[in-house]
């Protein structure tokens, strides 16, 4: 499947649930974008990111469709109530859009050298980046915005799979809700990490819909956690970096490693 393929595919699928929607198609940066008809509000998706995983997973392009779908509908609502939002803080990179296509500016704040923290009015199935227009509708400062994104976030459940890998252990948090690496705000739940581990804690979040946190003991350990921020950096959807942190002291300090070592033997699952 090429980039043309895949999109033909997602639009094609995507007809089957409406047609109310316009799309183009940017071949220089091999950007779909799809809109309203009726308001011109939509999204682009970066089909460069999502061709390999689409060749191997055919359920893929579903969720892709899903997605769209979804903020297609929610970007019909335009009066929000406080009493009906969900307000968490959202993760992405540095590089992200900094205002929408409207031109209002996010609510951004600084987090690392290489992610922000947004906010998000969350609708279950979908969520909207807040705005300078959307907050002043909501009746909130950004105080107070801070405050209930932060309190809401700290009661996301937390969960994770272990995997051992020659003497390291990684973590993965994947709740698939849209949060995954939201939870790298939460402060005590990486603390608690922290004190359990003997080796140096590092921190990934290559994408939107996953954490990773490793306790690496040696060399190879950081081989590893190289190899897998690549590799879920460049599948992810909504990817922020492929760079780790190392957290300690309650900082999150960015780490480049050169992987080298490739074919790891994976030891036992926790």
């Amino acid at each position: 499947m090429n980039i043309f393929q895949l999109k033909n595919k997602i639009v094609e699928k995507l007809e089957e649930k409406r047609d109310d929607f316009l799309t183009s198609f940017n071949r220089k940066e091999e950007m779909l974008r799809v809109e309203r008809k009726d308001n011109g509000k939509g999204l682009d998706i970066a089909l460069s990111k999502a061709v390999d995983k689409a060749k191997n997973d055919e359920n893929f392009i579903e969720e892709i469709v899903y997605y769209i779908n979804e903020t297609l509908d929610r970007m019909k609502e335009e009066d929000i109530g406080l009493d009906e939002a969900s307000i968490y803080p959202v993760i992405r990179s540095t590089s992200f859009h900094k205002q929408n296509k409207n031109g209002d500016a996010f609510i951004v704040d600084d987090h690392t050298n290489e992610t922000n923290i947004y906010y998000a009015v969350d609708f279950q199935n979908s969520y909207r980046l807040i705005d300078e227009k959307l907050i002043k509708s909501l009746g909130l400062d950004k105080e107070a915005l801070r405050k209930l994104a932060d309190q809401n976030m700290k009661q996301l459940p937390v969960s994770h799979k272990g995997e051992t890998i020659q003497e390291n252990d990684f973590y993965f948090i994947n709740h698939n809700d849209g949060y995954d690496a939201t939870r790298i705000l939460n402060e005590e739940m990486l603390d608690s990490m922290h004190e359990k581990f003997d080796g140096e804690m590092l921190v990934g979040l290559p994408h939107q819909d996953v954490l990773i946190i490793a306790n690496v003991r040696n060399s190879v350990g950081y081989d590893i956690m190289a190899q897998m921020m690549m590799q879920y950096f460049a599948e992810g959807l909504t990817p922020i970096t492929s760079l780790s942190f190392s957290y300690r002291d309650k900082k999150l300090e960015p780490v480049l490693i050169l992987g080298k070592q490739k074919n790891h033997k994976r030891g036992r699952e926790e």
